[in-house]
């Protein structure tokens, strides 16, 4: 089964999405699963994982709902309050709905770059395996030391760095990152998502070679079995097409067995989401 990890939805507007500043104008409108379903079966895709945009609780309720209500969306990961003394009873609501996969917070856009290792975000993330829940780590690269620090506290948590953890890919930034992935997936419990690459580069003129070294970087820390392909459609559309964001990652990985493509391209997915 082919599955991508990693797409968003949106209904647009200013307030909400105040973070699709006018760089970002393009994809200033509405994103919905028809959308998706379409780019999807073009491109021989099964099913994705819906992951949250907004950081309130409706967001995570009204994807839960699309998920429901199309069955090519085979998970949700949504958004908690992983600092609220309520947050328990908020678990307890989502994961009576089966689709309730994992958790994510937009840390890249937090000021203080130790928010990951703050006693009270530690304490949330501390409940996410009592629940069966995944935890999405959304960092810069100068963030993913934080992030080590707070993957080591929590072996039995399942965690994946969203986006190759956002290198400066357009200005070919490697050695700092590099140690800090080699560092990070030293902790088995630790996946990688191949997503995010194409907004990291130059968007008018990126090339495939351009990611290569990145690549290289991920499948020598991570191996076959613990990386998953992610369009990080819509936002992807900023840099390139869907089938952009499939190539890249098909073109890199051609020469492996065809059991290692299968695992990149939804087996891993499958089974760090769904235990499958």
């Amino acid at each position: 089964m082919r599955i991508d990890a990693h797409q968003h939805f949106w209904i647009y507007n200013e307030k909400e999405y105040a973070w699709i500043t006018d760089d970002l104008r393009k994809i200033r409108r509405n994103y919905e699963p028809d959308d998706l379903f379409k780019e999807l079966k073009a491109n021989q895709f099964d099913g994705s994982i819906a992951v949250q945009a907004r950081q309130n609780l409706e967001e995570t309720e009204w994807l839960l709902k699309l998920a429901e209500e199309n069955e090519f969306i085979k998970g949700v990961v949504g958004w908690v309050d992983l600092r609220s003394n309520q947050l328990e009873s908020q678990l307890e609501r989502f994961c009576k709905r089966k689709k309730f996969v994992g958790v994510r917070h937009v840390v890249q856009d937090e000021p203080d770059n130790q928010f990951v290792v703050g006693e009270d975000f530690l304490d949330g993330i501390s409940l996410l395996s009592k629940y069966n829940l995944t935890y999405d780590i959304l960092v810069f690269a100068h963030q993913l030391p934080y992030s080590t620090k707070m993957v080591e506290k929590f072996p039995d948590q399942k965690f994946v760095l969203d986006h190759i953890a956002k290198p400066k890919i357009k200005d070919q930034e490697l050695d700092s990152w590099e140690r800090e992935m080699e560092t990070v997936a030293t902790y088995p419990n630790v996946y990688c998502k191949l997503s995010g690459m194409l907004t990291e580069a130059d968007w008018k003129d990126w090339k495939e070679e351009d990611f290569k070294p990145y690549l290289d970087v991920v499948f020598g820390c991570f191996g076959t079995k613990r990386v998953m392909f992610g369009s990080d459609w819509p936002v992807s559309q900023l840099a390139g097409s869907y089938k952009d964001t499939v190539s890249l990652v098909e073109s890199y990985i051609e020469s492996y067995s065809e059991e290692d493509r299968n695992s990149i391209m939804g087996n891993n997915a499958l089974n760090f989401y769904l235990d499958l």
